[in-house]
């Protein structure tokens, strides 16, 4: 297939890229290069790097995407906090852009259109495990985007343009373009260069979690997927047994990286807190069963930040964390207040 791959140089889009190159396909990425100054690390597994358009989702044309079988769509802005201090922009870019895109995907003869949503949309659960049926709950800009992103393109299903949507549980592991802004690998490199785990709540909301390769395979399988099996679906990415709360995950690391204390604090002002159940991916997306869990990920962050010698100005480096590298863009006069590059 020819795969048109938006944040290419993203923590998920630099994994994926490269996978999709090895599995056969013809991969074209984009990306506004937000985050270029930050590279963790290389592998001469990732050198199978597409060709790269320069560019933001919101300038892309339908001349763009002709010619494509299929569009995977990874380049929003991402997280809670960033969509906090910019709702605005936020929801043109991860709103009306992403629908901007599908529209023009369709329009380019694209066949099939493959999103990324959250697991975030749930916000706040009554305790149970929530299927894709399970009404929705966003508490922030980020969610509501991605809420009203699946309602708009749902709605340019037909029977020659085939979307596909992944709720998403939390990522975590290793990419070259790191975030050190997901929990499980703030807590890592917390644990590394610290030796300790300070946590400013109790730890009790949940979050399910998912390995950043897993969130690939997923990607992979559902292009490659009969169209029957997929069309105009909601999958949430992970596994049952992923779902843990945020001091579990706390302990699951420190028990990773010896030496390492953990701390709770007083119940916190986040309410956001889901379990998610995760059976329809396994049982309806060919091909599709994670491979990796929360320890072993710790333990590849452990070592990789051992072979690298990872010191603590690396670990905060602005580059790693989306809302401190935004800032420094805006500060530095590099973008405009609507996130555009100057010029």
């Amino acid at each position: 297939m020819r795969v048109f791959v938006t944040g290419v140089e993203g923590y998920i889009g630099a994994l994926l890229a490269p996978l999709l190159v090895r599995r056969g396909h013809d991969v074209v990425g984009l990306d506004t290069g937000f985050y270029r100054d930050g590279w963790l690390y290389s592998d001469r597994g990732l050198r199978s790097y597409p060709r790269l358009l320069n560019k933001d989702t919101r300038e892309i044309t339908d001349q763009d995407l002709k010619g494509f079988d299929a569009v995977v769509h990874l380049a929003e802005l991402s997280n809670d906090p960033l969509g906090q201090i910019r709702p605005d922009v936020t929801r043109q870019i991860n709103h009306l852009a992403s629908v901007g895109l599908a529209s023009k995907a369709k329009a380019a003869g694209v066949k099939r259109f493959l999103w990324n949503s959250s697991c975030s949309v749930y916000g706040v659960g009554k305790g149970e495990f929530l299927d894709e049926d399970a009404p929705v709950n966003p508490q922030t800009a980020y969610a509501e985007c991605k809420v009203l992103v699946e309602r708009d393109v749902s709605q340019l299903a037909d029977v020659s343009f085939s979307p596909v949507f992944f709720r998403c549980a939390t990522a975590y592991g290793p990419s070259p373009r790191m975030r050190f802004d997901v929990v499980l690998n703030n807590l890592a490199g917390l644990a590394w260069t610290t030796k300790r785990i300070a946590m400013v709540s109790d730890g009790t909301p949940w979050r399910p979690l998912v390995h950043v390769l897993d969130i690939c395979k997923a990607i992979a399988c559902a292009l490659e997927a009969p169209r029957e099996s997929v069309h105009n679906q909601i999958f949430n990415v992970g596994d049952d047994r992923e779902n843990y709360q945020i001091r579990e995950i706390a302990q699951i690391v420190a028990a990773e990286f010896p030496g390492c204390e953990v701390t709770t604090g007083p119940p916190g002002g986040d309410n956001r807190s889901y379990r998610v159940s995760f059976d329809k991916i396994n049982h309806q997306l060919p091909g599709f069963r994670c491979e990796h869990n929360a320890q072993e990920g710790a333990r590849q962050l452990r070592d990789l930040f051992e072979r690298i010698e990872m010191g603590r100005e690396t670990f905060e480096f602005r580059a790693f964390t989306r809302l401190k590298q935004l800032q420094y863009l805006l500060r530095t006069k590099q973008i405009d207040d609507a996130f555009n590059w100057r010029t």
